[in-house]
């Protein structure tokens, strides 16, 4: 039998240097915990139609589709899963982002991306320094 991975898309929404983060919760998944705008892609679903999506629900931005770009996609492991992610950028121009799901997140920031606070969910801090190192392609949490 084949495996087969959970996949999710995060959007890396940048303003010069710095990066779009929202504290999770009510989820029951790293509350209180900094995150970037992400979610599942579901059955029939295209990676960038998922990330457009969930930018839509979770930051109130209508994105399309030449707005996003591929930076990195990450194999990795934790909490207890195995996903494979795609991380998508995005400049914000003149958008203002605004919390689309107040219970599954309590706040927005701008964060340099080179000084990211201490509570970025590990898996996305790994991804985002490896998207500011110019990788295309990262693992995470096999050791």
């Amino acid at each position: 039998m084949r495996p087969t991975f959970p996949a999710a898309v995060y959007l890396c929404l940048r303003d010069g240097a710095d990066i779009l983060l929202l504290r999770r919760a009510g989820t029951g998944h790293r509350d209180g915990e900094l995150a970037v705008p992400a979610g599942h892609i579901e059955a029939g679903e295209s990676a960038t139609r998922a990330v457009l999506r969930e930018t839509r629900e979770e930051i109130q931005l209508d994105l399309a589709p030449d707005d996003v770009r591929m930076a990195l996609v990450q194999h990795g492991r934790a909490d207890g899963d195995t996903y494979v992610d795609f991380f998508f950028t995005a400049d914000r121009g003149d958008a203002q982002p605004a919390i689309g799901e107040p219970d599954k997140a309590s706040e927005l920031l701008w964060a340099p991306v080179d000084r990211l606070p201490a509570d970025v969910v590990p898996v996305v801090r790994h991804a985002l320094e490896a998207i500011e190192r110019g990788e295309t392609y990262t693992e995470f949490g096999w050791d």
